[in-house]
């Protein structure tokens, strides 16, 4: 029995492990292109485009000095109780998601507000 609780607790502890998600600043984010990570740091503004239906939260800077970008599409918007451009403004936060490239500069999709805590 004893044998059992030690294999299981390996187990456990190297899926643990495995899952485990790197934790950056946005300043390291384009180091990490196409990995699922999370990144604290403050969120310096954002605005919605009201015409493509887009929100871009500036992360690590102001615009266009941010060092990472938030993205929020069409209906996942909507998930948010309040505008996130203007909530999140001065806080910070940590971000979990996939580090994409856009134009040369990293970026994160949002799809849920839940990948979005306060530090």
């Amino acid at each position: 029995m004893k044998k059992f609780i030690l294999l299981a607790g390996l187990v456990m502890g190297i899926t643990v492990i495995s899952f485990g998600q790197t934790t950056i600043t946005a300043k390291e984010a384009a180091k990490h292109l196409n990995e699922k990570v999370t990144v604290c740091d403050q969120i310096f503004g954002g605005k919605f485009l009201s015409g493509s239906n887009l929100t871009l939260i500036d992360v690590g800077g102001s615009h266009p000095n941010e060092l990472l970008t938030l993205i929020i599409k069409g209906d996942d918007r909507k998930k948010f109780k309040t505008a996130p451009e203007e909530d999140l403004k001065g806080k910070k936060v940590c971000i979990t998601g996939q580090v994409i490239d856009y134009k040369g500069k990293p970026e994160i999709v949002i799809t849920d507000p839940e990948q979005i805590k306060l530090q």
